[in-house]
């Protein structure tokens, strides 16, 4: 198996592991009323299992596990274009394969974990760009030179994801993931609200490369996107 076969074998197999565990806690929780899993504990599932990712698949593809945060790399100048679209399409391979494990686990429950609006299209809207952004700057600053490797880069981006769902979770589901969305509105057939979390994590990336490139190191965001390999 090739390198790029490998890279998109963990993109799938890391946004399945996503996908399952987050919108599994979210079920969980829905099924029981939040006494046993409660909002605090699908954060931290959230978190958590995008850590694990990081320290599972990081080293064979980077752990994106997120077409925005793909698309941000690409937009740096850090990702060929040839991987963006293997890699945004392993990762919802990834994510509606999940979604399909978890509508068979859970056949009554009608939203599989699924993201909504809780105020206003514009509120979620907002609140999922400037999440995105958050999280695309911290993913950024933490993979750029001897800051790259070991466990700080894994703590950082599972913490940063765990505090914006444990805070923004009521408002807008916190989502942050096109893949992480589309999955379960693929299976479900809720598309009202899904172009919230289609776009607004896309456009969060792309400012967090510009705050990126006014912040940092020039190592971090080098150039314009790159073409080709």
């Amino acid at each position: 198996m090739g390198d790029l076969s490998k890279q998109i074998a963990a993109e799938a197999m890391g946004t399945f592991c996503l996908v399952f565990a987050g919108t599994s806690a979210i079920v969980v929780d829905a099924a029981t009323g939040g006494a046993v899993v409660s909002h605090v504990g699908v954060a931290l599932t959230f978190g958590l299992v995008v850590f694990a990712m990081i320290a599972a698949v990081g080293d064979v593809s980077g752990a994106h596990l997120n077409p925005a945060v793909t698309i941000g790399f690409w937009i740096a100048g850090r990702l060929p274009r040839r991987r963006v679209v293997a890699y945004v399409a392993a990762q919802v391979c990834g994510g509606l394969a999940a979604s399909c494990v978890v509508r068979l686990l859970f056949p009554q429950d009608a939203s599989l974990g699924g993201t909504a609006p809780s105020g206003t299209p514009l509120q979620s809207w907002i609140m999922e760009m400037l999440l995105t952004a958050i999280l695309m700057f911290v993913i950024l600053s933490v993979s750029t030179g001897s800051r790259e490797k070991g466990i700080t880069a894994g703590l950082a981006i599972g913490g940063v994801v765990a505090l914006e769902a444990l805070c923004a979770g009521p408002v807008s589901g916190a989502s942050m993931n096109p893949a992480r969305s589309l999955a379960p509105a693929l299976l479900t057939g809720r598309f009202e609200h899904l172009w919230i979390y289609l776009s607004a994590p896309i456009v969060g990336a792309a400012l967090a490369v510009l705050a990126c490139r006014c912040a940092q190191a020039e190592g971090c965001c080098p150039c314009a996107p790159e073409s080709s390999s």
